[in-house]
């Protein structure tokens, strides 16, 4: 990399040179007119006229190389670890659960602590959450919502034990008609054919 780079500062100096001087004559040897009219040699090489020593170029590519980068000869060393999470219990899940704050209240906590600074029970009793309701309403409310709970679900439960026993016997009959039917369109009615004989029906 270095060579490519002194060889192309040395081309382009010469490029330079050349092209402030006069053209060169056919005597490369000959002395050019100094200031006081005395003749000097050219400041190049004797031998091609050029205006860059080649003894120069030639010790400076024989010097040592600048030291290249460090690291770039290394081989890469990596490292790759698989940490695994520890197994967790269900007791430890369980346990991590919090169930202290309770039920959260609609609007959200913030919501709520805000709507309880405005509108503070004392000053706006007519603002907090339940006061549209009076109190024979609240009560229904209560007993609606016990009711719904502890009641409605074992009438659901009757309703569609009821629904699933009338489903079910209704399939066994329809089952039975299309075995009627598949043994009257049988030769002899289906006579030794397991399905169609009478203690299977």
């Amino acid at each position: 990399m270095r060579l490519i780079l002194l060889l192309f500062t040395a081309m382009l100096t010469a490029g330079a040179a050349l092209a402030g001087q006069v053209p060169a004559s056919s005597k490369p040897d000959a002395a050019l007119p100094g200031a006081d009219g005395s003749r000097e040699q050219p400041p190049g090489s004797p031998e091609t006229g050029l205006p860059v020593s080649l003894d120069k170029i030639r010790d400076a590519l024989q010097q040592a190389p600048a030291q290249t980068l460090r690291g770039l000869n290394e081989i890469p060393n990596f490292k790759v670890e698989i940490h695994e999470r520890p197994r967790v219990s269900l007791d430890d899940l369980i346990k991590s659960l919090d169930f202290k704050a309770g039920p959260v209240p609609a609007g959200g906590v913030y919501g709520y602590e805000q709507q309880r600074q405005t509108w503070n029970p004392t000053d706006h009793p007519l603002q907090q959450p339940y006061a549209a309701f009076s109190q024979p309403e609240l009560l229904t409310v209560l007993v609606e919502n016990l009711v719904g709970k502890y009641l409605a679900g074992k009438a659901v439960n009757a309703v569609t034990s009821a629904e699933r026993a009338h489903a079910e016997a209704a399939a066994r009959e329809e089952v039975h008609r299309a075995i009627a039917e598949y043994c009257a369109a049988q030769p002899n009615h289906g006579a030794g054919i397991d399905i169609c004989s009478s203690d299977n029906r």
